[in-house]
Formats: C-alpha cells, structure tokens, sequence
C-alpha cells in the first residue's frame, strides 16, 4: 500500500521536537509522498530544508494562506511571484478565503485569491483551496477564472454534495482528511455518491487528527485511518483507495512514481 498525503504542515513549529522521526514513521507506515501547503514566507526555509533532506518525499507549494493576508500581503504576493519564478513548486497553495475568523479584510482575501489563481494558470499549476466559512464567496472568484488549466484540490471539503459537485465540475479534487471519521463530519454520508476519481487524501497535520486521536496532534503517519474509513463508505479495500487516490493526487501534482 502506497498512501500519498496531499496536504501536510510538516514544517511548523508542532514538529519541531521530532520532524524527522515523525517522516519516517510516515514513510514506514506506507506514505511515500508528502505535499507541502506555504503559509507565508516564514516558513519557507524550513520547507526548503525538508525537500533538500527528502527529495524523493516531499513536494513543495508557494502561496499566501488566506488567514495570513495582512497589511504586508502585497510583500507576501512578491514573495510567492518569486518561488514561482524558481520553477521548483508543484503547486499553488494554500490559498482561497477564511471567512470564520475575521469578516474584515475580504476584499484583501479575494485580490490575494484572484491573483495567485492567475499565476497557476499563467505557470500551469494546480491549486490547493482553503474555505472555510467561505464557499459562495470562493465559487465567486474560481468561476471567473474556469478554463481548461483551471485544475487542483479543495483542501479539508466540507460542504455538501452540491457544493462537492459544483467543485468537481470546476476540475477541483475533494481533500478527504480527518473529519471523514468524525461521528458530526457529514462527508461519510455522502462520500460514496462521489466519484472515487474525485477525491485525494491528506492529514492537515497537525490538525484535525482522526478518530481515535481526534483533539490530539495530527500526524502523515494517521493518513491508514483516513484511508481505511474512506475505503469502508465506498465498500472497497484499502487498497484500492491507495490506488486510486494516489493515481489522482499524482495527476493534479503533474508527478510521477
């Protein structure tokens, strides 16, 4: 079984007393490929160092997380312009619009989303949305910009079954995560009427661990729980899910085993 982890902070400072031991454990419980959403440029040396240490493992994204567009985010937007410009990304993320925490700076949060959406497609890369609280407005921008380079995942889906088509037919992959095993998640009520093409699996680690560490810190190496869930709501192995998800998230990646 080769599990993939499309959405993991494996560079903030939860894992700093034992980053690598934490890889490993990853790795040896069959996650192979590990993919990295940016939050802002604080954190980029860290994410270089870990590509720099895994190379074969761990794949990075550069962007402006919604929730850290600030006063300074035209500097942030520099920022990201540049990595892209490096040619070393596989992704552009984690972007989109958080509406849960400050209802404010919208207007900042769409121009931030707007452009870093422009760049994927002017680059041709895949997209890693974040929305929370925030989906008509993150429909909004996205349908503007519908073409056939318009392609990535709906990090953490979770919206109902409208909400998971009308990003499906945007070329978007649902993240399953965590909150696949929550008793309240309402995903596993519907998952199964999704097509199993549709949808890619990530941790968030550190965050929204899965049932039974539901609260605690996340870790890659719970992505098996995800997966197991998963594969009971569609009625197939484990490792069938395996297969399929790794072969979507490699797509949207552009990557290859």
């Amino acid at each position: 079984m080769k599990l993939i982890d499309t959405h993991t902070h494996l560079y903030i400072e939860d894992f700093d007393h034992d980053r690598y031991d934490q890889i490993e454990l990853a790795i040896k419980n069959g996650v192979y490929k590990f993919f990295l959403p940016a939050i802002d440029q604080s954190y980029t040396k860290k994410m270089l160092s870990l590509k720099s240490k895994y190379p074969k493992n761990i794949y990075l994204m550069a962007g402006l997380h919604p929730t850290h567009v600030k006063e300074n985010y035209k500097k942030e937007l520099e920022h990201v312009e540049k990595n892209l410009n490096l040619g070393d990304f596989c992704a552009v993320g984690e972007i989109g619009i958080d509406l849960y925490w400050d209802k404010s700076n919208l207007l900042n949060q769409q121009e931030a989303f707007n452009q870093q959406i422009i760049w994927a497609n002017e680059y041709n890369l895949p997209i890693v949305i974040h929305c929370r609280d925030a989906f008509d407005e993150v429909f909004d921008v996205l349908e503007n910009h519908k073409c056939d380079k318009l392609r990535g995942i709906f990090h953490c889906f979770t919206g109902n079954f409208d909400e998971a088509q009308r990003a499906i037919d945007l070329n978007m992959k649902l993240g399953i995560g965590g909150v696949v095993t929550f008793k309240n998640g309402k995903i596993d009520k519907f998952i199964k009427d999704i097509p199993i093409e549709s949808i890619v699996l990530e941790t968030d680690s550190p965050y929204l661990a899965p049932v039974p560490f539901r609260g605690k810190r996340n870790e890659s190496s719970y992505l098996p729980l995800i997966a197991k869930k998963v594969a009971e709501c569609y009625d197939v192995s484990i490792e069938y899910i395996s297969e399929k998800t790794s072969e979507s998230a490699n797509f949207i990646f552009n990557n290859k085993d």
